[in-house]
């Protein structure tokens, strides 16, 4: 008998979620007519809903009551679809997380200014943004911004400067020999920490430097407009 009345209250349940998301599904156009949300439409709302409710309210105040009143949807749609609160956060990070562009101008250091610039004008609200709004969230998960970055990036992808050094090898602008890691990416390292310690976008005199003073030289290539290959 538990067993059956357990099993009647899940389908009832069940049934009230399918009946509530229906419900929600349909919206109202500005003449009051019906206009239904489904499938990618619903979920694309709903995705922005909780963009403006992260970005006004930060992690604290991300909540599903706040993101449904702003999606103008139920609770029961948004558990059905991100059943667990950073479900929904990643989900609506990955969205608004787009691939940053990478130059291919056939020179090294063109292809690298050229991504530090494409990064500063698309990263620097974001990096803002994820530093103060999603401060209760490292917090409370004990994690990081990297970490978070590694969660957003498709699997197995190399980062922008892995694909920029490895087609100045193929150039013939480097030579083909190991490099570790962290002096690959530097470049975009050093521009994140300028973006945490000023809050704001990076000057361009800022991005060259970092090319031209500490980056080349590393890479054993001399810095400059002018620079030669290796």
């Amino acid at each position: 008998m538990d067993r059956k009345r357990e099993r009647t209250a899940a389908e009832h349940e069940a049934i009230s979620a399918q009946t509530a998301e229906r419900r929600a599904d349909a919206g109202t156009t500005r003449d009051g007519g019906a206009s239904r949300r489904r499938g990618p439409k619903l979920q694309d709302a709903i995705l922005d809903a909780a963009w403006d409710v992260l970005v006004e309210h930060g992690y604290h105040g991300f909540t599903y009551e706040a993101v449904a009143a702003r999606a103008g949807t139920s609770r029961p749609v948004l558990y059905r679809r991100w059943p667990q609160r950073d479900d929904l956060l990643l989900a609506t990070l990955a969205k608004f997380w787009q691939p940053i562009a990478v130059p291919d101008t056939g020179s090294l250091r063109d292809d690298a200014i050229g991504f530090l610039r494409n990064a500063d004008a698309d990263r620097a609200g974001m990096i803002t943004l994820m530093s103060v709004q999603l401060a209760d969230y490292f917090r409370d998960t004990g994690s990081s911004l990297g970490q978070l970055r590694d969660t957003l990036l498709p699997p197995g992808r190399p980062t922008a400067f892995e694909m920029i050094v490895a087609r100045a090898v193929e150039r013939g602008e480097l030579p083909d020999v190991p490099r570790s890691s962290r002096v690959v990416n530097l470049p975009l390292d050093l521009l994140r920490h300028d973006m945490f310690m000023t809050m704001r976008a990076v000057s361009e005199e800022s991005i060259v430097e970092i090319v031209d003073e500490v980056w080349l030289p590393l890479l054993g290539v001399p810095g400059g407009p002018s620079a030669s290959p290796a």
